[in-house]
């Protein structure tokens, strides 16, 4: 030390004519965050994103590469385009196949209203009734088959931001929710729908009975003989009478006025539908159904998705193996209730829908205990509790 007292070494105190000499550097620490640009060229603090070229490897202590948020916005922007481009495209494609769609939609009405002996056709009483429905069918449609593309674009937009062990719950995730969604519609279409229309069309044709009176012809009179067909004779002539009983029609062919004279064909059949006596016709509407149909495919769609949401919860530590089993009784109480509120007002479907979502909650138990969160994220050292989840 050379011997001057300690007071002189820290210097005068600053005065408000004598600023601090440490301030700038204070100052400088506490900008040390900051971009080393500043002024006119000085750019908004950066949001620091992963490269995709080093995605795969990303970690705590990974280099980073810097984008800004209106690179993020362009990226976003590109992976938009391109997921309306790819539904635009099936759009279009759709447009093509739509009647068959819409055929393919309203078979299950036909096929219940044909085995009560009613007339398969049903209603437009608007004049684009049809037109909007067949519409709605086709973005349906292309929605539906372009949804594995939209969650593509989703991910290359979300994926260079995740870690590793992040990507692989997603990995796992996406793929189960697309098939459970499948299967939920075949299971909709091919067994939830055939039982459901029988019990509402034999409903509505049996609720109010009617019977006409019986008895002998006068004399002289017979009842007109009509040939029963099970299709349509290949080369009718004009004035033919015959009932198809698939159709259920009365059918009678006529000379087409619009033949041209050299066609192989100069007929055509027109027909009206019959049913058998009931005080109530039933006629359904195709705007009504397919609105239906939708609704029906969405709520099932939904219920399917138990096992996601069950993992999901398990992951994160809300619910766990143990804890489900133990109140097994409970959920299937909860899920009488949610197949109650989705479902026709008919027990027959209720209990239709209850059966795969009981089935789906005892699947969820079990690929929970099979694929913990640890085994998910590749830690082979942690370990999952299988207690019930705590209070806190």
């Amino acid at each position: 030390m050379d011997g001057r007292p300690p007071s002189l070494l820290a210097g005068p105190p600053a005065t408000a004519h004598e600023p601090d000499i440490r301030e700038p550097v204070r100052a400088l620490n506490r900008r040390r965050d900051w971009d080393e640009s500043d002024g006119a060229d000085e750019q908004p603090r950066s949001i620091v994103k992963k490269s995709r070229r080093d995605s795969s490897d990303r970690g705590p202590d990974a280099p980073q590469k810097v984008m800004s948020l209106g690179d993020h916005l362009d990226e976003l922007r590109t992976r938009v385009i391109h997921a309306l481009w790819g539904i635009a495209i099936l759009f279009f494609g759709s447009l093509y196949f739509g009647p068959t769609v819409l055929n393919w939609l309203i078979k299950p009405v036909q096929a219940a209203l044909r085995a009560e002996g009613l007339p398969a056709t049903m209603l437009a009483t608007g004049m684009f009734e049809t037109f909007f429905t067949y519409l709605k069918i086709s973005t349906v449609a292309s929605v539906a088959l372009g949804f594995p593309w939209i969650l593509w674009q989703l991910w290359k937009f979300v994926a260079p931001g995740l870690y590793r062990h992040e990507r692989r719950f997603v990995t796992m995730l996406l793929p189960m929710s697309l098939m459970l969604t499948i299967l939920s519609s075949l299971f909709l279409y091919f067994f939830v729908l055939p039982v459901m229309l029988h019990f509402f069309v034999h409903f509505g044709t049996t609720v109010s009975p009617t019977q006409a009176a019986i008895a002998e012809p006068p004399a002289g009179v017979a009842p007109l003989n009509i040939p029963v067909l099970t299709a349509d004779p290949p080369t009718p002539k004009p004035g033919d009478v015959w009932f198809n009983i698939d159709l259920k029609e009365l059918r009678l062919a006529l000379v087409n006025p619009k033949a041209a004279p050299d066609a192989t064909v100069k007929t055509i059949v027109y027909s009206t539908p019959l049913s058998t006596s009931s005080g109530i016709l039933l006629q359904p509407k195709i705007r009504e159904w397919v609105d239906t149909l939708l609704g029906l495919a969405l709520a099932f769609a939904a219920g399917f998705q138990l096992p996601v949401v069950v993992l999901l919860l398990g992951w994160i530590g809300v619910v766990t193996p143990a804890f489900l089993t133990k109140y097994r009784l409970h959920a299937l109480f909860v899920i009488a209730v949610i197949a109650a509120l989705i479902t026709p007002p008919d027990p027959i479907s209720m209990l239709m829908m209850m059966a795969p979502l009981y089935v789906l909650y005892e699947f969820s138990i079990w690929m929970l205990r099979l694929f913990p969160a640890s085994r998910v994220a590749g830690d082979t050292t942690g370990s999952e509790p299988d207690g019930e989840p705590s209070e806190g």
